[in-house]
Order: structure tokens, then sequence, then C-alpha cells
């Protein structure tokens, strides 16, 4: 018989470090950091579908993650708050295929436009003399998270659904 805390600790230390690898990968690739970001790491985003330690897992793999990457505090904070709450509603929705796929999304959307304007100091966008930098780069952040979570995401999703009772025996 497994003991559950053991297999929860070691399920959520193990997306943690996918989760750094994969973002160090795509850092490595100039896709992590920028305005549009296509970390590869986010298509762990759907893992809390599966079992509730991705949600500590995921946190802690942004946190160590930002850090890796030489995030700005504020990046650390909020961006890794924004996958803690992604991760959890994701695990509430975790019936749902496709909306499973969303609040990180969501979450991205809202919380990086700030932090690139106001922590990194991205300067402003304008069309036809109105700011639109924060619109602008929700956009821009919502195009890498969709591909990263909706698209990267659901393969993952689909080929996990096959294995599940083979990889979280306990969920």
């Amino acid at each position: 018989m497994r003991n559950r805390k053991v297999t929860f600790i070691v399920q959520a230390a193990v997306i943690a470090a996918l989760y750094v690898v994969l973002t160090m990968l795509a850092n490595a690739l100039g896709l992590a950091s920028h305005t549009i970001q296509v970390r590869f790491s986010e298509a762990l985003c759907i893992l809390p579908v599966f079992t509730v330690a991705a949600v500590p897992g995921l946190w802690i793999g942004c946190v160590i993650a930002n850090l890796l990457t030489g995030a700005i505090l504020w990046d650390v904070i909020f961006g890794s708050l924004a996958t803690l709450i992604a991760a959890l509603v994701t695990y509430k929705l975790r019936e749902h295929n496709f909306l499973c796929t969303l609040p990180p999304v969501i979450a991205n959307m809202i919380v990086v436009p700030f932090v690139l304007r106001y922590g990194y100091g991205i300067p402003p966008v304008y069309v036809k003399g109105v700011d639109v930098t924060i619109p602008f780069h929700a956009l821009t952040v919502g195009i890498g998270e969709v591909i990263s979570v909706c698209v990267l995401g659901s393969i993952l999703l689909r080929i996990l659904k096959k294995y599940r009772s083979t990889i979280f025996r306990n969920e």
C-alpha cells in the first residue's frame, strides 16, 4: 500500500522539476520571458485535472523557474500567484476537458500585462493616441498561453488520460 502523503509530495516535486526544466528550455530558445511567452512548461497547467498535487507543484515550479530566468521580484510574486490561482481553478474544473485549459490563460492575461508594464517598465503602446499597453500585452500574453496551454496542454491531457490509472493511481 502506498503512503498518500509521500505520493503527494513526490508528484508535486516531479511536477515542479518538470516545470522548471521546460521553462529553462523555452528560455534558452528565447521563448519564456518576452511579450509573447510560449513556455512549454505551461502545458503542465492541465495536470490538476489528474492530481491535486499539481497545484503546489506548478506554483513551486513557477517560483523557481522565475527566479532562475532572472525575473524581477514582482514577476516572481504575481506571476507565481497567477499560476497558483489558475491551478486551483483548473482543479475545480477538472471534469471539463476544454474549460480546464482556460484558467491559466485568463489568469496570465490579467496579471502578466501589469507586471510587464509596471514591473519591467515596458514602454507604453499607443494606437491613435490612446494608451493600449495593458490590452495589447493581454492579447500577446494570451496568444502565448493559448499555444502553451490550450494547444500543447490539450495534447498532453489527451495522452495522459490514457495512462491516468497508471500514473495517478491515488486520485
